[in-house]
């Protein structure tokens, strides 16, 4: 038997959600050890600070994406 299941959108939504937040997490981590070495490039800090926000931005609009309006 085939069995063959395509992820709706919500579900891929989802999978991507975790992916950038794991992504999110990591560049966190990235971040405090340079942060903590003497001789920090601070143009590689920037970076990653950067590329951490251009990641929240895209967390917060799946997550509007995934969350239903409610109209109160």
């Amino acid at each position: 038997m085939n069995m063959h299941h395509e992820m709706s959108h919500d579900e891929i939504a989802r999978a991507k959600l975790a992916a950038l937040r794991c992504e999110h997490r990591d560049l966190d981590e990235a971040i405090a050890a340079l942060s903590a070495q003497q001789l920090t490039s601070s143009l590689a800090l920037q970076r990653l600070k950067k590329q951490k926000l251009v990641l929240k931005d895209q967390i917060a609009r799946l997550e509007d994406e995934i969350t239903p309006d409610i109209i109160a």
